[in-house]
């Protein structure tokens, strides 16, 4: 684990990290965790992450989603982006794959650096010199442009999606289970079935592409490696806030 920089002399701060929340919440708490305890393990002592937290009310959100309402979801989650600026956040995280769908809605929305989790876990994966994925995520985020397309026009990843009956048992299990913190064998055997599936088709990684799918499987479940995309954009939060990376916008 490579440690966080740090200087011992002038204990320069690091930038406060932003979330947005709530989607789930499950998986929000996650983002937390992960952001605490990998500051611990890095810095030790009492060293902990500096973090403002805005968790929005999912039923809203989902509500929006379902009726196909992305601008207005895209509105809310900007008011959020710049309520959460507003507290002190010099990076800011949607802790959500799907509403990366309004990235740029927040994105224009905050003057600080908003860390797109698909490119956080398309750098992973070239690093690891893979170039064939599968994508296991909402049906938003399998059949909507906004993630595979930014995949595979940034990094020239071939995005291997289940197919419809697959698909709709996946993002069934994340609705109807893991936002709600149920997590039930028979649903971890659904998902090693369907990402056995997609390795069968070629894949050489499985991207975990909603936040709530590393609490039902982990690299046990696979084959090939797994990419948790959770743990990569906190992980990548946390780089940028000790080390100042370069960031810009699109266009």
């Amino acid at each position: 684990m490579t440690p966080l920089p740090d200087d011992p002399i002038t204990h320069t701060p690091p930038r406060t990290i932003g979330l947005i929340g709530g989607m789930s919440w499950e998986s929000s708490a996650l983002y937390y965790r992960i952001l605490n305890e990998e500051t611990k393990a890095r810095l030790g002592g009492l060293h902990s992450a500096e973090v403002v937290l805005l968790s929005v009310d999912f039923a809203d959100i989902a509500r929006l989603q379902a009726e196909g309402r992305w601008g207005e979801a895209g509105e809310r989650l900007a008011d959020a982006g710049r309520r959460v600026e507003a507290a002190g956040a010099e990076v800011l995280l949607l802790c959500t794959n799907t509403m990366h769908e309004v990235f740029a809605a927040v994105e224009q929305a905050v003057a600080i650096p908003l860390l797109h989790i698909a490119d956080a876990t398309g750098a992973r994966i070239a690093a690891a010199g893979l170039r064939r994925v599968g994508l296991l995520a909402t049906r938003f985020t399998m059949e909507r442009p906004f993630y595979a397309g930014r995949l595979a026009e940034h990094f020239g990843f071939e995005v291997l999606v289940p197919d419809e009956a697959d698909r709709q048992t996946v993002h069934d299990v994340i609705y109807r289970e893991l936002v709600l913190g149920e997590i039930r064998p028979a649903s971890r055997d659904a998902y090693r079935a369907v990402m056995e599936r997609l390795i069968t088709r070629g894949a050489e990684a499985i991207v975990l592409g909603c936040t709530e799918i590393t609490l039902l499987v982990g690299p046990e479940d696979a084959t090939v490696p797994l990419f948790d995309t959770t743990r990569i954009h906190a992980e990548a939060a946390l780089a940028f806030a000790h080390a100042g990376q370069a960031w810009k916008r699109e266009g």
